[in-house]
């Protein structure tokens, strides 16, 4: 079967059409500025020369119809008909409380995303848009939610309570979910794979670093704690994202900067970060530029950013009561050696952890880059958040 996984973003869509027999990308693509002037679809297709069309997109309605227009095109298509795609896989930021699992999407489901507006204001909509997009261009066809919540559903109530009035949980659902969950959910059950770890009682924390930053916990690949919270603001400082902070921060700096919540809460999700830390850029490789060239704060971003990651590692050991592997992905962790270094060699030593050089010279695909006495397995295992869509739809709608 072939699965179409669809990433609504507010005014972009991300594609990818795997063939489920082998796995394999058969087409990936971007649409982009969506109600924006300069609209572009980008059509990427193995072996071939990419397709790029600058056209009017007014919604997401018309990107979607490029999307399928696209696969089906006598020169750059890889299907002759959409009735090839078996089904299409969303993803969705939030399912709040009541979805806590991928789902196909009925009414129902439609009306619990747009629920979740609140929890998800810039990705819901988006998401929900997506899914309504498709059931026009293609009416019939398998929609299916996975949710960016789903590995943080099974936290325990120890982990995704807030210690605050319960009846704020009661009454608007206000815990603890995280986020990147597609991500850590693949990475972890992959990091048991390659490792050949106990797949019932392994236990693995996932370091998922990037410009957008979280770390997991989690034993057979369930998931026991995450560092995201009610929102992806909380946890490790992120490109732009603040991380965690005092909450009275905020109220201080609306009395004293005559801001709103609103305001203030913009600063810490967009400005702040290594971002605002170094006032250099949320790019950390232009963060690291800087700090070669002398940048004290830009250096000092970076310890902070790896300080905040051996912090949360250290917790999770601690949560767990051991950790058999820590893996590495996403952009950062993925393709920067010598941050996966530092932080081993500056923080892990307890843990008797050992990175091996050699090993660690390597980016963007999987490997062991601990030494052999090294008490704790270190692997990079790159991230593949829509094959873990697709594998998610394929077992819904054969079910």
């Amino acid at each position: 079967m072939k699965i179409l996984v669809l990433n609504c973003g507010s005014s972009s869509l991300k594609y990818q059409l795997i063939d489920m027999e082998d796995e394999s990308v058969l087409a990936k693509g971007l649409c982009e500025r969506i109600g924006i002037e300069g609209s572009k679809l980008t059509h990427k297709v193995p072996g071939k020369d990419d397709f790029e069309l600058e056209t009017a997109m007014p919604d997401h309605a018309k990107a979607v119809q490029l999307v399928f227009d696209a696969l089906t095109d006598k020169e750059h298509g890889v299907i002759a008909s959409v009735d090839e795609i078996g089904a299409i896989g969303h993803r969705v930021l939030h399912g709040g409380p009541k979805l806590t699992e991928s789902c196909i999407v009925d009414e129902h489901v439609k009306k619990v995303i747009r629920d979740c507006f609140d929890l998800g204001p810039l990705h819901n909509p988006a998401n929900l848009t997506g899914i309504e997009a498709c059931e026009k261009v293609v009416p019939g066809k398998k929609n299916v939610a996975v949710f960016d919540t789903t590995f943080g559903m099974s936290l325990p109530e120890k982990a995704y309570y807030y210690a605050i009035p319960t009846e704020y949980y009661e009454k608007y659902g206000i815990r603890r979910y995280g986020f990147h969950g597609t991500s850590h959910t693949f990475v972890s059950h992959e990091t048991i794979k390659f490792g050949h770890l106990d797949p019932e009682k392994a236990k693995v924390i996932v370091c998922h670093l990037g410009n957008g930053a979280s770390i997991s916990a989690s034993i057979g690949g369930k998931g026991v704690d995450t560092s995201m919270g009610l929102t992806p603001l909380e946890g490790l400082i992120m490109g732009t994202r603040s991380g965690d902070v005092d909450a009275a921060v905020v109220q201080f700096i609306c009395n004293h900067e005559h801001k709103t919540v609103d305001e203030v809460l913009n600063i810490l999700n967009k400005k702040s970060g290594v971002l605002g830390m170094s006032g250099v850029s949320s790019d950390f490789r232009d963060v690291e530029k800087a700090a070669e060239e002398g940048n004290h704060m830009a250096e000092v971003a970076l310890d902070a950013f790896r300080y905040r990651v051996a912090k949360y590692i250290g917790a999770y050991a601690a949560a767990m009561n051991g950790v058999d592997a820590i893996a590495f992905t996403a952009g950062v962790g993925e393709n920067d050696k010598k941050t996966r270094k530092l932080i081993v060699e500056q923080y892990l030593g307890y843990l008797g952890a050992k990175i091996d050089d050699k090993r660690n010279d390597v980016r963007g695909k999987e490997a062991l880059i601990s030494s052999d006495d090294s008490k704790v397995k270190l692997f990079l295992i790159p991230t593949n958040e829509e094959l873990a869509i697709a594998r998610d739809t394929l077992r819904l709608v054969e079910a």
